[in-house]
């Protein structure tokens, strides 16, 4: 005959007077926790500095120090343009489809502005090399679309250049399905590496002061 359950109020009352803790979902309800500069939080703990287990090994040194790269990826809302940010780099990704018509290389009125955009980024950050490389995916043959990812990179260069000038060298280069960003086994995944990529080193922000006054 099997035995009811019982209600998990009185199952956590009967696990705390035989002395066990419910925690996580066993407890009948979640409980707030404090924030992290409330008065009832502990106190640091002291570490004393001269502590044996503190020290070194004989013979051992630490490891060069270095910095690590922290990267920020923001994607727009309907996928269209993907910025990502290193301590290097500054990349932007562009779906195909906002910047040509199907299965062409020629530029759509609206995808001017973007590049403009994106154009106005490299002028801020000092830019004096741009990369261009576009990409497809996998449905048409490699070759169809290693000319056709080139063609792409080529017209965006261009009109990247119209604001950038001549100070600026270019790095074009069409790579077909090669380095997908997404699974090519669905139509949200295809579009995604259906895309042109601009990128450039980051350069250096203006310290207090600096620039023109208004």
């Amino acid at each position: 005959m099997r035995r009811p359950r019982r209600p998990a109020a009185i199952l956590a009352a009967t696990l705390l007077l035989t002395g066990l803790t419910v925690t996580g979902a066993q407890a009948a309800g979640p409980s707030p926790s404090a924030p992290p500069d409330s008065t009832t939080s502990s106190p640091p703990p002291t570490i004393d500095p001269a502590a044996p287990g503190l020290r070194l090994g004989d013979g051992a040194t630490l490891a060069a120090s270095h910095v690590l790269d922290i990267k920020s990826v923001v994607e727009d809302l309907g996928g269209e343009e993907r910025r990502e940010d290193t301590n290097a780099d500054v990349t932007f990704a562009l779906q195909a489809e906002v910047l040509f018509p199907k299965d062409s290389p020629k530029l759509n009125p609206e995808a001017r502005a973007r590049i403009k955009a994106i154009a106005d980024e490299a002028l801020a950050q000092h830019a004096t090399k741009v990369r261009v490389f576009g990409f497809t995916d996998d449905l048409g043959s490699y070759e169809h679309g290693k000319v056709l990812s080139k063609r792409r990179a080529d017209a965006v260069q261009e009109e990247l250049a119209k604001s950038l000038g001549s100070d600026v060298t270019f790095d074009i280069r069409g790579y077909s399905e090669d380095y997908p960003i997404a699974s090519n086994a669905t139509e949200e995944g295809r579009t995604k590496n259906r895309r042109v990529e601009i990128s450039f080193p980051r350069g250096e922000k203006p310290g207090p002061g600096s620039g023109s006054g208004s």
